[in-house]
């Protein structure tokens, strides 16, 4: 697919891999409809993709929560009127490393709402609004092929991000529409904390950079037939064996779970610890 002079909207824009992203494509000619719920680091964005891209003309921002129903209406709304779009790439998520036990249920609902429900609601309301051949990414996770020990509702929603995925493309295969699942390996940005960044490099574990992930998301778009990619070495091998010999992924978090647990619990000390269970469901 070209790119240039080509709608793509992306959300999670103000986000570390969703500004990549924008970049990137902005590099690439594109126009861009960006999502996110901060204003000023919405226009912050486009100030850098002016710098990146040109003429402000191609670029929106859009401030909406798309875990509302009237996010996602502005989020059509500003879509009708701008034309039919070439891709969406879908980034918006929050992440957490916690136990289970650690979490409120109104924490867990916000996971499953915002990484999951969301893209699926937001995609349902789009899918009149792309150009024939047009392509959809949703970002998730390594974590997303992979459970993981403190990532579990995380790694729910990824798991069930990538099945919808999987499912939506399948039932869209007699259309031109493409559709495929991005599996990051960790990456360094504002969603991991110290304390998570000091795990990794314990455990041994790379961290890309977010450029990199927006590299990836081009060459997605540009191949003739887009497919499900995961990144990183040996994330990649990690999830084929976890598909074929799960026992042995099993074997081998088994023996990282001591410092996993150390760490989970210099998170969980007070001073590290932030109040988050102010989550309110809405209407979606």
């Amino acid at each position: 697919m070209k790119l240039t002079n080509k709608i793509f909207l992306v959300t999670g824009a103000s986000g570390g891999i969703g500004s990549a992203i924008c970049q990137r494509l902005a590099k690439e000619g594109a126009n861009l409809l960006v999502v996110g719920r901060n204003v000023a680091q919405l226009e912050s964005l486009i100030q850098t993709l002016c710098v990146a891209g040109g003429d402000r003309s191609r670029f929106t921002a859009i401030a909406a929560d798309l875990t509302e129903s009237s996010g996602r209406a502005e989020v059509e709304k500003i879509v009708r009127a701008r034309g039919m779009l070439a891709g969406v790439i879908q980034a918006a998520a929050i992440n957490d490393f916690r136990f289970l036990m650690d979490y409120q249920p109104l924490e867990m609902e916000r996971t499953i709402v915002t990484n999951v429900l969301s893209p699926m609601l937001l995609t349902q309301s789009l899918l009149t609004l792309l150009a024939p051949d047009a392509r959809m990414i949703f970002i998730g996770s390594s974590f997303g092929a992979i459970g993981y020990p403190g990532y579990s509702v995380y790694c729910a929603s990824k798991f069930a991000l990538r099945g919808f995925t999987e499912a939506l493309r399948r039932e869209l295969a007699d259309q031109p529409l493409q559709l495929a699942y991005l599996g990051p390996r960790a990456t360094s940005t504002r969603m991991n904390s110290a304390v998570v960044n000091a795990m990794n490099q314990a455990l041994g574990n790379s961290s890309d950079k977010p450029e990199v992930v927006a590299e990836v998301v081009e060459q997605m778009l540009a191949a003739k037939i887009m497919r499900d990619r995961f990144i990183g070495w040996p994330e990649r091998l990690f999830v084929k064996l976890n598909a074929w010999f799960p026992g042995l992924v099993d074997s081998a978090l088994r023996k990282q779970l001591p410092i996993i647990r150390q760490f989970h619990k210099k998170a969980r000390s007070p001073s590290q610890m932030l109040v988050t269970d102010t989550f309110t469901p809405k209407p979606l």
